[in-house]
């Protein structure tokens, strides 16, 4: 099982929002360093984002979203940066997105 995943909910609709690319990365001294990619399936999830393990330290999501809310969404991309403290235990982070509002939390 990937050490991360993610989830976005449409809250405007209360679905799922499929087909958003989301960049997973880790920062490295001033510089953010590609982990991994990927898009969200028809239930809205990421399950297979990276690795098994990772190293303790910053990491980000960035979620494409113009592309879902259309070109003149007023956020065209949402990016949730986090702390991983323990390099075993599953992340979840989900994204609870609307056209003019964006939510997380760490999920379980």
């Amino acid at each position: 099982m990937s050490l991360v995943t993610t989830h976005v909910l449409d809250t405007a609709t209360g679905k799922p929002a499929t087909g958003i690319a989301v960049w997973f990365e880790v920062k490295d001294g001033l510089e953010w360093r590609p982990v991994a990619e990927g898009r969200t399936d028809d239930d809205g999830r990421i399950r297979e984002l990276g690795p098994e393990t990772l190293e303790p330290g910053v990491y980000r999501l960035t979620f494409e979203t113009a592309a879902y809310l259309g070109q003149d969404a007023f956020f065209p991309e949402v990016t949730l940066a986090f702390r991983i403290l323990d390099g075993a235990a599953h992340h979840h982070v989900p994204l609870l997105l609307s056209p003019f509002a964006y939510s997380t939390y760490r999920g379980s």
